[in-house]
């Protein structure tokens, strides 16, 4: 049983990354299947425990993950596009 799910969702996750030059993007967005599909095996292995442990653990990551990244957009001057968001304090070099 766990080894349909690992082929399902191997399928599945390897469409949610995307390589955009030197940079890959969306791997948190590709892993969500990985530990959903982990987290499913578990549970249905009766091994609540671990499963419990697991879970723990992925929300701390995402949790923190995201706090990382709102503190590094709000201290960056430009946005993701490259543009100055409105306000931004730009000088002349």
């Amino acid at each position: 049983m766990a080894a349909q799910v690992v082929s399902g969702i191997r399928f599945l996750a390897a469409g949610a990354i995307v390589q955009s030059g030197a940079s890959i993007r969306r791997l948190t967005t590709a892993a969500t299947p990985w530990i959903s599909g982990a987290l499913g095996v578990a549970a249905g292995a009766g091994v609540y425990l671990v499963l419990g442990a697991c879970l723990a653990t992925v929300l701390a990551a995402l949790v923190g993950l995201s706090a990382t990244r709102r503190l590094r957009r709000r201290r960056s001057p430009r946005s993701r596009d490259g543009a100055c968001r409105s306000g931004d304090l730009v000088t002349a070099g």
